[in-house]
């Protein structure tokens, strides 16, 4: 007796020595209702601030797009210093000016002599007159230049249409959002029903637990009093030694749980937090109209509105590479200082100014068909999209189907089940008073007991199976983060109506 007595004290102090390791008793765990436990995710889930985070950058980058209608201005500054002067060579002789300069003067003289004196004139004229054969530098050693710029299109459809597609992709950027938000709403549902479905094993296996204790000691007595042999006896040790293992797990289950719950929401997994409510809170809601099915929309599932929205700019990407064929219209203006010296006195500097204003048109006549084949590639990608659309509204279909059918199945399941709790307790609470009068045998008693495990986890199971399905089918359908009209509220405090 002694023995049995220090076993179960050191199974028991054991499973509550594990359990304070692994939940925080020092403080009273916050208890968190699931409407809090989405308000919380929907604030601190990094998906969802990484989303909002692609918003900021999409609308930073539209505003950039925007830039290019207006003038883009620069200013420029030069200096050169030049290492060798560039040489100019002219094909005219400059004495060859010269002695034509004198000969005009001569001609109306006679004689040998005088005309000797000319000619001797005009050799001297030519040899005294500088040669171009080695040609003239030109230019100074240092070059200034300073000046402004200014650039500004007046008629460019491309880059109209590219505006365009600028604003879709914040569209694009904002349907992410929504659906990262649909998708941490589904994650924190399913993961906070798991943590009610953990902690119903947990009650139920520490209730068998107890409950083989009990049993254990009823046989003792009457094995100590020669009521019951020793065969029952250890039958009765052997169910309190599986009975640990069971809540073990079951235990561990529900700290998994809790830790999975807190790492959705994006609170701290050392917080010591709880969930409030039981799965029986939401079995009193296993209603649902199965004849309205067939009104399920997928209008707002966020996957086909993502590849709506994909549709939409990648139409408005065929028009941009059509309207490439558009002559296009410019404004420029430029005004520029320039400086040229052989020295570094800054005052003395003389500044000439130089100064533009033009419009330029450019067509497009022939890029080797360049254009051309982006336009039928553009094309082709569209037709692409359209077929992965077909499919991906095909399959949601099938994932509508399939949780209409599991939830279908669990209101099924737990009718019976509820039906079977009730039997099987009846029958364990018959055979517990017939073995304590010794009317049946502890086999008798754990197969009642096992019944109405079995019996109690179906239920549960049923009730977690049901809301699972319906989270998932909302998470589908995208009700959430919508107005009536249609249009995206992300900022729209979660609620469960």
């Amino acid at each position: 007796m002694k023995k049995i007595t220090l076993l179960l004290f050191f199974i028991s102090a054991f499973s509550l020595a594990s359990w304070a390791q692994a939940v925080d008793t020092s403080s009273t765990p916050k208890i968190l209702t699931l409407e809090q436990a989405l308000q919380i995710a929907l604030s601190e889930n990094t998906s969802v601030k990484v989303a909002d985070m692609e918003i900021e950058r999409t609308g930073y980058a539209r505003k950039g797009s925007y830039s290019a209608l207006f003038p883009q201005i620069s200013a420029s500054g030069m200096f050169q210093r030049t290492l060798k002067k560039q040489v100019m060579y002219m094909d005219f002789d400059m004495g060859a000016l010269g002695g034509g300069g004198a000969a005009p003067g001569g001609s109306g003289n006679s004689g040998n002599d005088s005309g000797s004196s000319s000619s001797g004139n005009g050799t001297a004229t030519a040899a005294a007159a500088p040669s171009m054969d080695g040609g003239i530098e030109v230019g100074r050693w240092n070059t200034w230049n300073a000046g402004i710029s200014a650039s500004m299109p007046i008629v460019s459809a491309q880059l109209w249409q590219s505006l365009k597609i600028s604003d879709q992709d914040v569209e694009i950027a904002v349907e992410k959002a929504r659906s990262s938000r649909l998708d941490m709403v589904n994650q924190v549902k399913q993961a906070y029903f798991s943590c009610l479905l953990a902690r119903e094993l947990y009650s139920v296996y520490e209730s068998v637990y107890d409950n083989a204790v009990e049993n254990l000691k009823r046989t003792q007595s009457k094995y100590n009093a020669q009521k019951a042999s020793e065969l029952d006896l250890t039958r009765a040790k052997t169910t309190v030694a599986n009975a640990v293992p069971n809540l073990y797990n079951a235990e561990s289950s529900m700290i998994l749980s809790l830790w999975q719950l807190k790492a959705v929401m994006g609170v701290d997994l050392d917080e010591n937090i709880d969930v409030a409510g039981a799965l029986s809170d939401y079995a009193e809601h296993m209603l649902y109209d199965f004849n309205e099915t067939e009104g399920l929309s997928l209008e707002n599932n966020s996957t086909l509105r993502q590849l709506g929205l994909q549709a939409e700019q990648l139409a408005a990407a065929i028009k941009m590479q059509q309207y490439a064929y558009l002559p296009t219209l410019a404004v420029s203006f430029s005004y520029s200082m320039n400086a040229m010296t052989n020295d570094f006195k800054f005052d003395q500097y003389k500044w000439t100014p130089h100064s533009y204003v033009g419009v330029s048109l450019s067509i497009p006549i022939f890029s080797g068909g360049q254009k051309y084949h982006a336009i039928k590639q553009s094309r082709v990608q569209s037709r692409e999209l359209e077929l992965q659309t077909k499919e991906t509204e095909r399959q949601l279909k099938i994932g509508i189907r399939q949780s209409l059918n599991q939830m279908q199945t669990a209101i099924k399941t737990y009718d019976s089940a509820r039906s079977a709790l009730e039997t099987a307790q009846k029958a364990y609470d018959i055979a517990e008073k017939s073995y304590a009068v010794g009317r049946n045998t502890l086999t008798d008693l754990n197969d009642a007991q096992l019944a109405l495990t079995q019996a109690q986890l179906a239920v549960s199971q049923a009730v977690y199976n049901f809301v699972s399905a319906k989270a998932t089918l909302e998470s589908t359908l995208g009700a959430d983060f919508i107005d009536a009209e249609g249009n995206v509220q992300l900022n729209k405090t979660y609620s469960n109506e």
